[in-house]
C-alpha cells in the first residue's frame, strides 16, 4: 500500500487526473461541444511553518531548496528558506521603494519582479548575490520559468512570453475560460506541461495552456487555511511550488503561517 507521501502515489494521482482530462476531451470530440474545464480538489499531504509575516509573491522548489519573494514596501526581499522550519536560511533584502513580486528559476539565476516599479532583479541561486536588473513595461505579478519558457502575469488576463536570458517579450496570450478571460491572474508556476495561476483574492488556481491560454481546468482549495490559523492581517492564498523531480507540490498565502504540501485529486 503507498502513503499519500509516496512518490509512486502521487504518481498516480497525477494520472489519474490526467486520464480525466483525456476522457473530458474524447467526450468532446465525439459531441463537439465546448468542454467545461475540469474540476479538481486537494488532499493535504503534509504541513509546514510558514513565517507569518511574509507576504508571500512568489515561490519555488528545486532540488530540495525552498525559495520565496515577499512584498510590501521596506518589507520586500528573496531569501531561501528551510521547509521543514520555516526558518529563513539565506535573504537579499530589497529596497524601501520596491514592492517585491513574482520569482522563477533559470539554471542558477533567480528572477524576480517588482509590482509597479518595472525592474526586475536577477540573483545568484547558489548566494543570493544581485548579478543585474532589467526593466519592462506596466506592472509585475507572477513569474514562471520552464526550460526556455518565462512567463509573466501582470493581474489581468494576459500572460507575457519572455525570453530568459534577455527578458525581452516575444508574444502575449489572454487566458481563456468559456465564459471569457480570467483576470487577475497573480503567482505563477509550471506543474508538468501546465501553467499553474493563483487567482487574487480567492482559493482558486487555474490550470492554463501555457502555448495558447485555453483554461484547463480549476484547482479548487477552498478552506485549506484553517480558521484556527487566521488572523485579522492575513491575506488571499498565494504562492505555488512544484518539484518536478518527485512530483511534490506546494502552496501557501500571503501572511499564512502554514504552507502546505498537497495532492491534486479529481472531483466528479
Amino acid at each position: 500500500m503507498h502513503s499519500r507521501s509516496d512518490p509512486a502515489h502521487r504518481s498516480a494521482v497525477r494520472g489519474s487526473a490526467f486520464i480525466a482530462w483525456a476522457g473530458l476531451l474524447a467526450a468532446v470530440v465525439a459531441t463537439g461541444e465546448t468542454p467545461r474545464p475540469a474540476e479538481y480538489g486537494y488532499r493535504v499531504v503534509q504541513s509546514f511553518p510558514h513565517d507569518p509575516a511574509a507576504f508571500t509573491q512568489g515561490l519555488l522548489f528545486r532540488d530540495g531548496r525552498l525559495f520565496e519573494s515577499t512584498g510590501g514596501y521596506g518589507l520586500s526581499a528573496v531569501r531561501e528558506v528551510e521547509l521543514e522550519t520555516g526558518r529563513v536560511l539565506r535573504e537579499r533584502r530589497l529596497g524601501d521603494g520596491l514592492f517585491g513580486e513574482g520569482l522563477a528559476l533559470v539554471g542558477e539565476r533567480l528572477i524576480q519582479l517588482t509590482w509597479r516599479e518595472g525592474v526586475g532583479f536577477v540573483y545568484d541561486a547558489r548566494t543570493l548575490q544581485t548579478l543585474h536588473d532589467f526593466a519592462y513595461d506596466g506592472e509585475g505579478w507572477g513569474l514562471a520559468a520552464d526550460g526556455d519558457r518565462l512567463v509573466m502575469s501582470d493581474g489581468t488576463a494576459t500572460l507575457r512570453h519572455l525570453d530568459p536570458t534577455t527578458f525581452g517579450e516575444s508574444h502575449r496570450v489572454t487566458v481563456t475560460g468559456p465564459d471569457g478571460p480570467i483576470a487577475g491572474l497573480n503567482e505563477l508556476e509550471f506543474v508538468d506541461d501546465a501553467l499553474y495561476a493563483n487567482v487574487y483574492q480567492t482559493e482558486t488556481i487555474a490550470i492554463i495552456d501555457p502555448a495558447d491560454g485555453r483554461l484547463r481546468g480549476w484547482l479548487r482549495l477552498d478552506g485549506i487555511l484553517p480558521v484556527v490559523f487566521r488572523r485579522e492581517d492575513t491575506a488571499e492564498m498565494n504562492g505555488i511550488a512544484y518539484d518536478p523531480g518527485t512530483g511534490r507540490l506546494f502552496v501557501t498565502g500571503k501572511r499564512w503561517p502554514r504552507l502546505f504540501e498537497i495532492e491534486v485529486v479529481p472531483r466528479p
